[in-house]
């Protein structure tokens, strides 16, 4: 995440998403469909599924649609079997670049993602070459503006629920958690109707890059960008401060 605002960001990521909706409830069906297979398809008896039925209603995905993802996926035995991968490299100036992926054909998306990297300039590494700067937490974002609870409220509900750490922004509040508590704190705020920016696991990286070279940022733009657009690919962390 940014130095900057986060929800900031998350709010231009939304806008962007927005344009491709389907492109991005195809990605969160992908999602659905492995934590069905790996969990069953009752959400109050897999959390990894609650969660992720969290993630797409925080991106806009309506409830039907959630249903029937959820549906096909419990009752198509013949599903396509996906396989996660995660990739590290490096953009300009050595930003750290982590993406994952849930692919049927590994030999595609790995192309797809080398393709990526070079066309903006950076590389790919060897596994574990940038995750150690990134921790992995749930985070969770509520808008200001969206939020009627009291801010020591809010902060004594999510901690008590089992946050982490509790910080209030110019136009959002942030939650962290520990990835094993993220479920509970999620759910303890849904329990008091609290409207959520964005709720996921997520790398959280321990140190940013700026970067002052027009050429630099094209670069890197052009990769996450391209990156963003491949159906294979779910999640894309960096610590380029935006």
């Amino acid at each position: 995440m940014s130095g900057h605002s986060k929800f900031a960001n998350i709010k231009h990521k939304k806008e962007k998403n927005d344009a491709k909706k389907g492109k991005i409830f195809t990605k969160l069906g992908r999602e659905i469909a492995v934590a069905v297979k790996e969990g069953g398809a009752d959400p109050e008896n897999n959390s990894r599924l609650r969660d992720i039925v969290a993630k797409a209603k925080a991106n806009n995905m309506p409830n039907d649609t959630i249903d029937r993802s959820i549906k096909k996926a419990a009752g198509d035995a013949n599903a396509v079997n996906y396989e996660s991968i995660t990739y590290e490299g490096y953009g300009p100036s050595g930003v750290a670049i982590i993406v994952e992926a849930l692919t049927d054909n590994k030999n595609r998306t790995a192309s797809n993602v080398r393709s990526a990297f070079t066309k903006g300039s950076g590389s790919i590494g060897t596994p574990g070459c940038v995750s150690y700067m990134f921790e992995k937490k749930g985070q969770i974002l509520i808008a200001k503006e969206d939020c009627e609870m009291d801010e020591d409220d809010l902060m004594m509900t999510a901690l008590d629920a089992g946050a982490e750490d509790f910080a209030s922004e110019e136009d959002s509040y942030e939650i962290v958690t520990d990835p094993d508590d993220f479920s509970k704190v999620r759910e303890a705020l849904e329990s008091e109707s609290i409207e959520m920016a964005s709720a996921e696991v997520t790398m959280i990286p321990n140190t940013m890059v700026d970067l002052t070279s027009e050429d630099d940022i094209k670069n890197l733009q052009k990769t996450l960008d391209l990156l963003e657009e491949d159906d294979d690919v779910q999640d894309v962390w960096h610590n380029w401060d935006e």
